[in-house]
C-alpha cells in the first residue's frame, strides 16, 4: 500500500510551504533517506528526505505549489502501484468526497447515461460535501468526487437539469489550474477564479494572485459602503517595500522573545593573548586533518560548551516548559550559532558539541554555517539549540545586548578585538581584549549564577590549553 508524503511542519509558526523542484520524479526508485524534494518555509529553503523505500508513485503536488502543512504532496509505494484521487491519508476534503461517492447505489453507469429519462432516482438523495441536493448520474458523481469538483457549480444538461459525466469533463475542462490553498481563499473571499490569469507554473493560480485579486476588489467594496478617501501621497525620496517572509519570522520570533523574558546583559573583558596564540598553533594541523580553517568562533564557541558542561551552570543551558511553570535542565549542550544572510538571520544548530573535540566542532559548525548560507538546511538542523552565540566583532561592534533565541536562557554575544592598555603587575602593556556580552532570561537565571559563568568561561578562554586536553 503506497505510503503518503506530507508538506512537514519544520516550525511552530510554518502554516505552508512552498515546492520548489521535486528531486525525484514518478516512476523513480526511492530509497529511505533519498532527498525527495525541496521545499522553502519561513525562513530558509529545505531538502526534504524520503520516510520510506520504494517507488514514487504519484506526485500530487508539482513544482510552484504552496501546499498547506500536513498535506499530503505526493505517495511512495510498489511499481506499478495506482493511487487514487481519494486514496486514504488525502486530504480531508478529498476523504469526504469519496466517503459521499461510495454511498451511491451501483448502478451500471452506461445503462444510467442512456435512461436520463427515469424522473426519479437514489441519486437525488445523495448529498455530497459542497454539493447539495444535485441530481447528476453515478458516473458523473464518481467523477467530480474523483476530480474534487463541487457538482453544486455543473450546469447539467439532462432533463431538470441533471448532471451528466460529459458536463463534469467539460466543468473541468475550462477550469483553470489552481492551488488547493488558493482554491479556498478563492472560495472564502468570495472571488470567482475564472477572472484571474494564474502567474504560476503552465498559468496556475496561486496565493499572491489571489491575494492580488482581493486586493484590487477592495477598494471598490470600499466604495459602496462609503465615500472614497483620498489616496495618501507619499513624500518624495520614500519607498514602501513589504516584507519577506523571513524577516516576518524574525520579527515575530524576536518580539515574543523581547516581550516574554524579563533580561539583564553581563559584559566582561577577555584578554585574547593566549587564545591568539593557540589559534595559531593549531590553525594548520586542523586544516591538515579536516581541511577546515579554525576560528576564534570555533574556540569561544568549544569554549562555551566546555563551560555549560559544568554542574553548577545547568541553569544557563535550560529552557521554561509548561507554561513556564517548569524548568527543562540538559545533560547535554547543542550548541546554536547565529549566521547574518542578506535577507535576515538565521541560527543552525550544532547537536551533541558537547561530545565533539576540537576538529570535530570546527567540521560540525562549518558543515551547518555553509548549509544555512545556502539555503539548505534540514529541519533538525535549525531547531533544538540549548544555547546560542552570536558574533559581531568582525564588525568592529565594541559592545551589544543580544536578544535571547528562545526557548534558550541565555545568548552569549561576541564583540571585537581591540589592542587595549591595561595594567599588569603595576605596568601598563598593550594586549588584545575583546568583550564579551551574555544576555539572561531571569526568570531562570540570577545575576550572581550568571556572573559565576562569565568567571569561568573567562578563565577558560584566557587559559585555552583546557579546551584540547
Amino acid at each position: 500500500m503506497a505510503v503518503e508524503i506530507i508538506m512537514p511542519k519544520l516550525g511552530v509558526d510554518m502554516s505552508e510551504g512552498e515546492i520548489i523542484e521535486w528531486k525525484k520524479q514518478e516512476g523513480d526508485t526511492v530509497a529511505e533517506g533519498d532527498i525527495l524534494l525541496e521545499i522553502m518555509s519561513d525562513k530558509t529553503n529545505m531538502e526534504i528526505e524520503a520516510e520510506d523505500s520504494g517507488v514514487l508513485v504519484k506526485i500530487v503536488h508539482p513544482a510552484g505549489d504552496t501546499v498547506p502543512v500536513t498535506q499530503v504532496i505526493g505517495y511512495i509505494g510498489e511499481a506499478g502501484e495506482v493511487v487514487e484521487a481519494g486514496s486514504a491519508g488525502q486530504s480531508a476534503s478529498a476523504a469526504a468526497q469519496k466517503t459521499a461517492s461510495m454511498t451511491v447505489p451501483q448502478e451500471a453507469p452506461q445503462a444510467t447515461e442512456t435512461q436520463a429519462e427515469v424522473p426519479a432516482d437514489p441519486i437525488t438523495t445523495a448529498k455530497p460535501q459542497g454539493s447539495g441536493n444535485v441530481r447528476a448520474t453515478p458516473a458523473a458523481r464518481k467523477l467530480a468526487a474523483k476530480q474534487g469538483i463541487d457538482l453544486s457549480q455543473v450546469s447539467g444538461t439532462g432533463p431538470q437539469g441533471r448532471v451528466h459525466k460529459d458536463d463534469v469533463e467539460n466543468f473541468k475542462s475550462v477550469q483553470p489550474k489552481v492551488t488547493p490553498l488558493a482554491r479556498k481563499m478563492a472560495a472564502d473571499l468570495g472571488i470567482d477564479l475564472t477572472s484571474i490569469s494564474g502567474t504560476g507554473i503552465f498559468g496556475k493560480v496561486t496565493k499572491k494572485d489571489i491575494l492580488d485579486a482581493s486586493h484590487a476588489t477592495a477598494p471598490a467594496q470600499a466604495a459602496t459602503l462609503a465615500p472614497a478617501a483620498p489616496k495618501a501621497s507619499l513624500p518624495e525620496g520614500v519607498e514602501i517595500q513589504p516584507m519577506s517572509a523571513m524577516r516576518k519570522a524574525i520579527a515575530k520570533g524576536m518580539t515574543n522573545s523581547y516581550l516574554t523574558a524579563p533580561t539583564f546583559t553581563l559584559n566582561y573583558d577577555i584578554d585574547m593573548t593566549n587564545l591568539m596564540a593557540l589559534r595559531k598553533q593549531v590553525i594548520d594541523p586542523i586544516m591538515e586533518k579536516t581541511g577546515q580553517k579554525v576560528t576564534f568562533t570555533d574556540l569561544i564557541g568549544l569554549a562555551v560548551v566546555r563551560t555549560l558542561m559544568k554542574p553548577e551552570h545547568e541553569y544557563l543551558n535550560a529552557s521554561l516548559i509548561n507554561d513556564a511553570k517548569d524548568i527543562e535542565l540538559h545533560r547535554f549542550v547543542n550548541l546554536g550559532i547565529a549566521v547574518g544572510l542578506d535577507d535576515g538571520l538565521i541560527v543552525p544548530v550544532v547537536h551533541g558539541a558537547d561530545r565533539m573535540s576540537l576538529s570535530e566542532f570546527v567540521v560540525a559548525s562549518k558543515d551547518v554555517i555553509k548549509k544555512a548560507q545556502a539555503g539548505k538546511l534540514k529541519a533538525a538542523e535549525m531547531s533544538g539549540s540549548t544555547f546560542s552565540i552570536t558574533n559581531l566583532g568582525m564588525f568592529g561592534t565594541k559592545s551589544f545586548n543580544p536578544i535571547i533565541n528562545q526557548p534558550n536562557s541565555a545568548i552569549l554575544g561576541v564583540a571585537a578585538t581591540v589592542q587595549t592598555p591595561v595594567v599588569i603587575d603595576g605596568e601598563i602593556v598593550i594586549r588584545p581584549i575583546m568583550q564579551l556580552c551574555l544576555t539572561i532570561d531571569h526568570r531562570i537565571v540570577d545575576g550572581m549564577n550568571g556572573a559565576k559563568f562569565m568567571v569561568d568561561l573567562k578563565h577558560v578562554l584566557e587559559n585555552p590549553m583546557e579546551l584540547l586536553i
